[in-house]
């Protein structure tokens, strides 16, 4: 996960207050290629197990780096993941933000049993009414802001931005995109087209043409947003660069700009919505209400689920001319609804969202204490979204492998190496935190000494 991020700077002549990145093919830097050895490639992990699983993982599961954690997960509950020795470790990711409710909360894990008993796949996406999509699409209907009434349900944050981007070019007839450097969408052909780091976009190049780039939290440069933009995509906060939030007079400003050009505003809530930021969505923070919001992760309770909503006069662009022109099989799978419903009602009658706030609160204070002459640069957060930025890369690396050691589960940003990312369960309590901070701060004390 160490990042060399590749800038790209000069304007584009085409549209002022773009940068000229393209999604053009461009030379590349080589790629480290893989080690074909079972054994090298078990041998060479901090976590090496002689295990036959361990050993059958990297033969047979496509990985995603040469490095991944490679522990053996024996049982989760709450904010604990057992390994396979039964280790407890305090888990400070919940799966890349997935588990407000944390591990197998009981309420979810019984609709799932529920749900279990009454049928699972019945067919495609749209053609039968099915109990668990239509009240958790009611349900999100309630909890969104007007007109943000209608949902699609898709099986995952990047198919869902696909979907988004299809729908904003359908609808308007216009076919360019903008987004924002540091930005992150997704990893699927659409979705990484308009992700911020040419770092992973270019060893894929070309991608979707028409895709513009502007800076984040700069308001100059939004006057690049005019009547041959489609869409343009954002995070009210961008996780992977660090976890930036957007400024409000920044977002003001887009908001504003996408109206006069007849631009569709989309809101990436995929890591930030269900109570992570503080608020049950983070554009209420900004008092903003896009004409899309894409979400995922917390929305399936912990099975794979993803939406994008928008008002339903919007969204009917996808039933007709032509019909089915949208599709999908297992989007908005039952059993993935039921969790999720379960998970929502536990975050609205548990009160997470105040809880995320106070406990990032908590966080951050004892971050801010505890590491303040162990390297800390800055601590940024948003609600339970939490960023610690180290003097260094080198640095960050060493305190995440050393956590580790100390039984927690933590990583750091794709977009900022020098940054770890904190997104716990929203049910962590004060004392997990308190343990956490103390574990955090003696992993960081051994890096000095």
């Amino acid at each position: 996960m160490m990042n060399n991020r590749r800038q790209h700077g000069g304007a584009s002549p085409e549209h002022p207050g773009e940068k000229n990145v393209s999604n053009e093919a461009t030379p590349c830097a080589p790629q480290q290629q893989p080690d074909d050895t079972t054994a090298a490639r078990v041998s060479a992990q901090p976590n090496a197990s002689p295990d036959p699983l361990a050993a059958a993982f990297f033969d047979h599961v496509a990985q995603t780096s040469l490095e991944p954690m490679g522990m053996i997960v024996s049982e989760a509950s709450g904010c604990t993941i057992r390994n396979q020795a039964g280790v407890e470790f305090i888990d400070l990711l919940a799966g890349i933000g997935v588990l407000a409710t944390g591990h197998r909360h009981p309420e979810v894990v019984s609709a799932i049993r529920e749900q279990l008993d009454r049928y699972l796949h019945v067919m495609v996406y749209g053609e039968f009414i099915q109990q668990p999509q239509v009240e958790l699409a009611r349900s999100l209907a309630r909890l969104l802001p007007a007109p943000l009434d209608n949902v699609y349900f898709t099986n995952s944050g990047a198919e869902a931005v696909e979907g988004a981007l299809k729908l904003c070019r359908k609808a308007t007839g216009r076919h360019r995109l903008l987004a924002f450097r540091g930005g992150f969408h997704g990893d699927t052909l659409g979705a990484m087209s308009v992700g911020g780091n040419p770092f992973y976009r270019d060893p894929f190049l070309p991608l979707l043409p028409g895709v513009n780039f502007l800076d984040f939290n700069d308001s100059a440069s939004l006057r690049a947003v005019d009547d041959t933009v489609a869409a343009v995509i954002v995070e009210p906060v961008q996780a992977e660069a660090g976890v930036i939030p957007a400024a409000p007079e920044f977002l003001d400003a887009l908001s504003k700009r996408c109206r006069e050009s007849g631009a569709l505003l989309v809101f990436d809530e995929v890591i930030t919505g269900f109570g992570r930021t503080g608020m049950m969505f983070a554009m209420e923070r900004y008092g903003i209400a896009p004409d899309v919001v894409v979400l995922a992760k917390a929305l399936g309770g912990g099975l794979p689920l993803g939406a994008f909503a928008g008002r339903r006069e919007l969204l009917r662009h996808l039933a007709v001319d032509p019909p089915l022109g949208h599709v999908t099989t297992f989007g908005g799978h039952p059993l993935s609804c039921a969790a999720g419903l379960a998970s929502l009602r536990v975050i609205e009658q548990e009160g997470l969202p105040a809880r995320a706030e106070a406990a990032g609160a908590r966080f951050e204070e004892g971050l801010r204490t505890g590491l303040a002459n162990h390297g800390l640069r800055d601590c940024r957060r948003a609600g339970l979204l939490i960023g610690i930025e180290m003097e260094s890369a080198r640095f960050a690396a060493a305190l995440v492998n050393e956590c580790r050691r100390e039984r927690l589960i933590v990583g750091w940003t794709l977009h900022d190496d020098r940054v770890i990312r904190l997104a716990p369960p929203l049910v962590i309590s004060d004392a997990e935190i308190d343990e956490a901070l103390g574990r955090i701060e003696r992993a960081a004390t051994r890096i000095d000494g």
